[in-house]
């Protein structure tokens, strides 16, 4: 599976699984005992917990620890916060997905004028530039999750079908990645096919939106969502109004596997790898740490998931067996 996006400063990426310390690089990061925070839009999401899972078992690997994780809720004054608050801690390096743009490059800034190594997850902010501000972005590469959403949402829209889209209303670089490489597919592909759009300001008003997208849009035939959190709310509005829609969405964690099993919505996922993307984002810390040169983006491929092979991509995505819960449901 090759990287065909670019990073936010329209970089080539280098796949994750080509980041790797050598022998020599290994003994000093093991050396260094060195700590690290990761400060996450979100610690309640599956995705989230796979990411730290991640960051946590490689770092460990190399006698580095986590010592603190920080949840910012989706709250960019409080990501500004806690990562001033981080620059001041003993903290060797941290590890961080920005939550929006220009709002939260002052917390990101002052990581590196404290003397200390940053990676950012997914995108970097407004004014941040590699080797100055930040060491690395380790991201999936969303505009080709966006194609093969695309791509797998159109058997489900008839001719001069509408899909719609439900998305994250923050200037959040691989939210917009997906959206463009979604519409560029269909673009190219569907051209009959109308694109509406919804948009939430915090994940808790994402049904809201969608029932708001819908009572607009009474002919929707399809729902690209922008990642599983929001698809569920979307989900759950369909099911009280007894609405057939199909559903197509990015991550597979554990609820929307089991609503893919099911197939009464969800008619494909499109998985990041976000346990590999951690694993990338841990290693680009600690080569940066004993000082090493790292690529500017790193990138790991997006993984097609459907209801016929949801059980073997769960082991790749999670790297551990699918729950007897959803071995049973795909019987």
């Amino acid at each position: 599976m090759g990287i065909t996006g670019l990073g936010p400063h329209g970089e080539r990426a280098v796949p994750a699984d080509k980041i790797e310390l050598s022998e020599e690089d290994a003994a000093r990061a093991r050396g260094g005992r060195y700590k690290v925070a990761v400060v996450l839009h979100t610690t309640s999401s599956d995705w989230a917990r796979q990411e730290l899972a991640g960051i946590a078992a490689t770092l460990g690997a190399y006698s580095a620890a986590v010592i603190e994780v920080v949840d910012c809720r989706f709250d960019r004054n409080r990501q500004n916060t806690e990562l001033l608050r981080l620059a001041q801690e003993s903290v060797d390096a941290i590890i961080s997905i920005p939550i929006g743009n220009a709002s939260v490059a002052p917390g990101h800034k002052a990581i590196a004028r404290a003397g200390k190594k940053l990676v950012l997850l997914d995108s970097a902010p407004s004014g941040m530039s590699q080797g100055d501000d930040y060491v690395a972005v380790v991201s999936s590469d969303n505009s080709n999750l966006g194609e093969i959403a695309a791509r797998q949402l159109s058997p489900s829209l008839p001719n001069e079908g509408v899909a719609g889209i439900l998305t994250y209303s923050a200037d959040f670089f691989a939210t917009n990645e997906r959206e463009i490489g979604f519409r560029k597919w269909i673009a190219r592909h569907r051209p009959d096919v109308t694109i509406v759009r919804g948009r939430f300001d915090r994940v808790e008003g994402a049904r809201t939106a969608f029932e708001r997208l819908l009572a607009e849009n009474e002919d929707l035939d399809g729902l690209f969502a922008a990642w599983d959190v929001p698809a569920l709310g979307a989900i759950a509005a369909l099911r009280v109004a007894s609405r057939p829609l199909a559903v197509m969405t990015f991550d597979l964690g554990n609820a929307i596997a089991e609503e893919l099993v099911q197939g009464d919505y969800v008619k494909g996922v499109v998985a990041q790898l976000p346990y590999d993307q951690g694993r990338a984002a841990a290693l680009a810390s600690l080569l940066a740490l004993v000082g090493r040169p790292t690529p500017s983006w790193i990138a790991t491929p997006g993984l097609a998931v459907t209801r016929d092979d949801v059980v073997e991509a769960y082991q790749v995505v999670w790297h551990m067996p699918a729950p007897d819960a959803l071995r049973r449901l795909r019987r």
